[in-house]
């Protein structure tokens, strides 16, 4: 080597194997979250398996944020997620839904009894669906936009009912006829081409309005104060902005062609 070469560097060092396993645990936290929620609903402890999977979600939400920021995405990750989705998302609500109120309707009629676990298996499915069908379009939709009502939400708007209704000192018996419509509806939601906001935003996803912040705050804090049944306001709000999106734009289309059509006659 001569006088004027620089010695080489070392190569670098492989990254430690453990980081990968950071954004899967907190996978598996939310898949241990679902699975809890099944057997807490099946003891009749629905206020825990509600939050149960409010936890999931929390936790869904930090997985995939994790690996972004460790620079440890994976498809075995993406795969992972997507089957413990199933469950935290799919299964988990569906039974929460069932063993509080859609299985005493076997007590109106058998034919209403088996309405009750065709309802929370039509919830299981669409879920699944769902799940499927957004794997299958990564990359293809716009970010800013669902297609249908995401199973987070979907699972929240289940939860948050259970939870607001449970804690009222209302039975599922009750209101079993409310919650099949509460789950066909969350259901139907999720399988629809409706467009829902991602809130992942644009180009400029790093930067957001301080009103933005403002309306965040104030709903962390109405949140504390009374969660069932604020984040019941919150998910059905949600769930009904996808609908209410699809009849403005209907009706603002409609306004424009009508608008248009008046000029050409002129």
């Amino acid at each position: 080597m001569s006088e004027t070469q620089t010695p080489s560097r070392p190569p670098p060092r492989p990254r430690g194997r453990g980081i990968y396993l950071l954004p899967n645990l907190f996978t598996t936290g939310g898949l241990f979250a679902g699975f809890y929620a099944i057997i807490a609903a099946s003891q009749g402890r629905f206020g825990a398996a509600c939050v149960a999977v409010f936890v999931a979600a929390l936790l869904d939400g930090i997985d995939g944020r994790v690996a972004r920021l460790t620079n440890t995405q994976s498809e075995f990750g993406v795969q992972y997620d997507s089957l413990a989705d199933l469950i935290s998302f799919g299964l988990a609500p569906a039974m929460v839904m069932y063993h509080w109120a859609l299985v005493t309707m076997k007590f109106d009629s058998d034919t209403a009894g088996k309405v009750g676990w065709i309802a929370a298996f039509l919830y299981a499915a669409c879920a699944a669906l769902r799940l499927a069908r957004f794997n299958s379009q990564v990359g293809v939709v716009d970010k800013r936009w669902f297609i249908g009502l995401a199973s987070p939400a979907a699972a929240g708007l289940m939860a948050s009912f259970v939870w607001t209704a449970h804690e009222a000192g209302y039975s599922g018996e009750e209101l079993r006829y409310v919650a099949l419509g509460v789950t066909v509806a969350a259901a139907l939601l999720m399988v629809s081409g409706i467009r829902y906001f991602s809130f992942k935003g644009g180009p400029r996803n790093d930067r957001v309005p301080f009103l933005a912040i403002m309306v965040v705050v104030a709903v962390l804090v109405a949140v504390a104060v009374d969660p069932p049944s604020m984040l019941l306001v919150v998910t059905t709000l949600y769930a009904l902005s996808g609908p209410g999106y699809w009849a403005w734009r209907r009706l603002r289309r409609g306004s424009d062609d009508s608008g248009s059509g008046g000029q050409g006659v002129q």
